[in-house]
């Protein structure tokens, strides 16, 4: 893939301190760190290491990354990693795609607590396909997913819903067989809706009387218990989408599309096309057109409130699991999987072959052959090296 012609740290360097004073009213200290991170990341700010071409002898300096799950160019390495520890925990079935989105009218009430309604969408959709999945009559077994949360559309609006990855099939009450799901259909759409409605809006229900929720701005009028109780019973008449997608090929194909969703933020730099001193064009996919690429053009501070929009608090979880795959039974659960598909177990800890660290970091840049890192260096010694040698090489 070729190097995009400019990324969202540059537009941040150039035009972040303007913006921070301009939106201080609404700007928290996450925001700022995710700012102050893009900005450093891979350069001099942060330090880093230097290299030498195994085969050339070429040196190098590599800066490093900010490693920031906000940054586009900080999640390659993290997702290979996560896709290949899930690659042990894949079964020999077909896998479906499940999404669930809030209405819009929601979402207003998200982006003042996040943490809040995001955690209870993931509940909600978790306990949805639980429920409709154990009903004997739809499929009748215990059944367990990954489920991954994006906050943005394809204009960088803000569009909370939830990726749910789940195996079309799970274990029988008994704990012995595995039930399949049908080949083309896996729970009723329509069914799905109206549970995970009643669940969401039943957690706000309880998350209100708790006092949970908070109401600045524009939401004080929905601070008073008659006025919520008007707002829940108002959102039974907004349009709930859940959407099933057609089963997958296979489980390598699984892990591939796994990748597309788990490590994403809300828009790469190889989206970006353009930009002025006031505005900011992007690429995006007009999905009520047959995925038609068209391009966006913002004003500057508003491409950045928008990205600004899909800031997580610190410490969310984004990527979760549940049923027979949640971490508290995922090993026996996924032992009686196997042994019900007449599958070869997993071998233990102790059989598993320890793979050792690639000890390179990137390719050379004259031959291609791995750089092998042969000294860390901090941040004053790496911008003192880059002025005596000039061998300074971002790679991202």
């Amino acid at each position: 893939m070729t190097r995009p012609p400019f990324e969202v740290a540059d537009i941040v360097r150039q035009h972040g301190d303007r913006f921070l004073e301009t939106h201080r009213a609404w700007l928290t200290r996450q925001h700022r760190r995710v700012l102050r991170a893009l900005v450093q990341c891979r350069t001099a700010a942060l330090g880093g290491h230097r290299d030498r071409c195994d085969q050339c002898a070429q040196p190098a300096f590599s800066y490093n990354s900010c490693r920031d799950r906000h940054c586009p160019k900080c999640l390659t390495a993290a997702r290979n990693a996560w896709v290949a520890a899930r690659e042990r925990e894949l079964l020999p079935v077909a896998y479906v795609h499940v999404v669930f989105t809030m209405p819009a009218v929601l979402a207003r009430l998200a982006l003042s607590n996040k943490r809040v309604v995001y955690d209870l969408l993931f509940k909600a959709s978790a306990a949805t396909l639980l429920q409709v999945a154990a009903n004997p009559r739809r499929l009748g077994a215990a059944i367990g997913g990954l489920m991954v949360l994006h906050t943005w559309g394809q204009r960088l609006q803000h569009h909370p819903h939830i990726h749910c990855v789940v195996p079309a099939g799970g274990l029988a009450p008994d704990g012995a067989r595995w039930i399949h799901a049908r080949p083309t259909f896996f729970l009723p759409v329509a069914v799905l809706r109206q549970v995970f409605r009643g669940k969401l809006v039943a957690g706000l229900r309880e998350a209100f009387a708790q006092g949970r929720l908070a109401f600045p701005g524009a939401l004080q009028p929905l601070a008073t218990a008659p006025a919520f109780r008007t707002f829940l019973r108002s959102l039974y008449r907004q349009a709930w989408v859940v959407y099933a997608k057609p089963p997958f090929g296979s489980p390598a194909h699984v892990l591939h599309y796994l990748a597309r969703y788990t490590h994403r933020v809300a828009i790469s730099n190889h989206r970006l096309v353009a930009r002025t001193d006031d505005t900011v064009s992007f690429r995006w996919k007009d999905y009520r057109h047959g995925s038609q690429v068209r391009t966006l053009t913002l004003d500057v501070e508003e491409f950045l409130r928008r990205f600004l929009v899909h800031v997580l608090p610190r410490r969310f979880v984004r990527i979760r699991y549940f049923g027979v795959l949640a971490p508290r039974c995922r090993t026996s659960a996924l032992a009686q999987c196997r042994h019900a598909l007449t599958v070869a177990p997993l071998p233990g800890p102790t059989e598993v072959p320890v793979v050792a660290r690639p000890p390179y970091t990137w390719p050379c840049p004259r031959c291609g052959a791995p750089m092998r890192v042969i000294e860390r260096l901090t941040a004053r010694q790496l911008f003192l090296e880059a002025v005596i040698d000039g061998l300074v090489y971002d790679t991202s």
